[in-house]
């Protein structure tokens, strides 16, 4: 056993031949998280429904902070709105029927396909029996 340890030459092959197969490891690790990031960011791209808006389209907002008096039945959705300009990043002003515009993100605004809106809360009485 000894005589075998002594065989320095034999030893450090073994040690590069060793660190080479880690390396090449380590390399295949890299390229299969990139393969996988790659697949999953495909799978969510296809996924997103992309919205283009058009100057004078009707739209609705979505109203995010309604978390503070929470409703079962009080829609989330304002409006509507028309859409004044459409900036670059999904950016779009709007125009409310008070009269004044201001900017959103595209991404809290759906198109509005017309017909009654009522954003109140609706009631409903119930009788005992």
């Amino acid at each position: 056993m000894k005589k075998l340890n002594f065989d320095w030459s034999a030893a450090s092959e073994r040690r590069l031949l060793q660190l080479n197969e880690l390396d090449e490891f380590r390399n295949e690790a890299y390229e299969n998280a990139k393969i996988y990031k790659e697949r999953t960011k495909a799978w969510h791209d296809k996924n997103l429904v992309r919205k283009e808006f058009q100057p004078g389209q009707k739209v609705l907002l979505f109203n995010s902070r309604l978390r503070l008096f929470p409703g079962k039945l009080k829609s989330r959705w304002s409006g509507p709105f028309t859409v004044v300009q459409v900036f670059p990043y999904c950016s779009v002003e709007v125009w409310g029927n008070s009269g004044d515009s201001f900017k959103v993100n595209g991404q809290r605004l759906k198109p509005y396909l017309g017909g009654t809106f009522d954003q109140a809360k609706s009631i409903l009485l119930l009788k005992p029996l």
